[in-house]
Formats: structure tokens, sequence, C-alpha cells
């Protein structure tokens, strides 16, 4: 085969599937009123999106993330409060859902370890600095000038 039409069927290949990766929510959501509106926009931003890892659910264009809008959007519609509504959650995909996990049993090492690492630091830099003060000075040798 010609380097040229490897070249174009590659090409064709890459744009149907970076085509195939755009995702449109079918039927967009209706809200009910403003509050409604802005307590679904709180709540998905606060929510992780499973598959990007470091997007909310309201920035992500994952499939997965639409369907996690959509399962939210039907919660809340069934009259869950927003912590059933990340109790649910959580129980589904775990503590990675929420951007601000609980303090727990799993997260306390998440919670601590930040504090502690400054901690030790601030010893290890103390201890350097009362070592070198104990160190004489030593003696200038003549410099001329």
């Amino acid at each position: 085969m010609r380097p040229a039409l490897v070249c174009l069927l590659l090409l064709a290949g890459f744009a149907g599937a970076a085509q195939a990766q755009a995702v449109r929510d079918a039927t967009p959501l209706e809200f009910r009123d403003v509050a409604e509106e802005r307590r679904f926009h709180g709540l998905v931003a606060e929510l992780r999106c499973v598959m990007c890892q470091n997007q909310s659910l309201a920035d992500s264009n994952a499939q997965i993330a639409h369907d996690l809008r959509r399962e939210v959007f039907d919660l809340m519609r069934e009259g869950r409060s927003d912590d059933e509504i990340r109790e649910f959650l959580v129980a589904r995909y775990g503590e990675f859902v929420l951007y601000r996990p609980r303090f727990g049993g799993h997260t306390w090492a998440l919670w601590l370890a930040p504090g502690l690492l400054l901690l030790v630091g601030g010893v290890v830099i103390v201890r350097i600095v009362r070592a070198r003060g104990r160190q004489p000075i030593p003696p200038e040798e003549e410099q001329e000038w």
C-alpha cells in the first residue's frame, strides 16, 4: 500500500473516533424553579467524575458524567436530600466521588498527611539549624584586599 493512502485511512479512522467521543444529552434537564437548578448545579460541582478523575460532574463531557448528572437529577426529583444523594453515590463509587472526602477510617491519612509532613519538615529544619549553630566557626585565613 502506498504511504499516502495509509495516512489517509488513519486520519479518517481518527476523525471517526474523535467524533464518537462527543456526547450530547438526549433530553435536556428541565428544572421546576431557580432554587432546584441552583441545588442541582451545587451538587454536581462538588461531585467528581469517576472517569475523568480531576473534573467535576458539571465540567465533564464523559458519558458516565452525563448519566450521573441524570441520576442526581432523578434522585432530587424523588425528594432525596443532598446528603442522601451523596451517600447513594459514595455507596456505588466510593469516597473518591466526593471532592471533599469525609474524615473517616479510609481517609484519615489523606486529611492528616499534610499537617504531619509540615511538622516533620519543621522538626528537621530546627535540628539542622541547631546543629550548625553548635559548630565552631573556622578561623579566617588572612586575606589581602
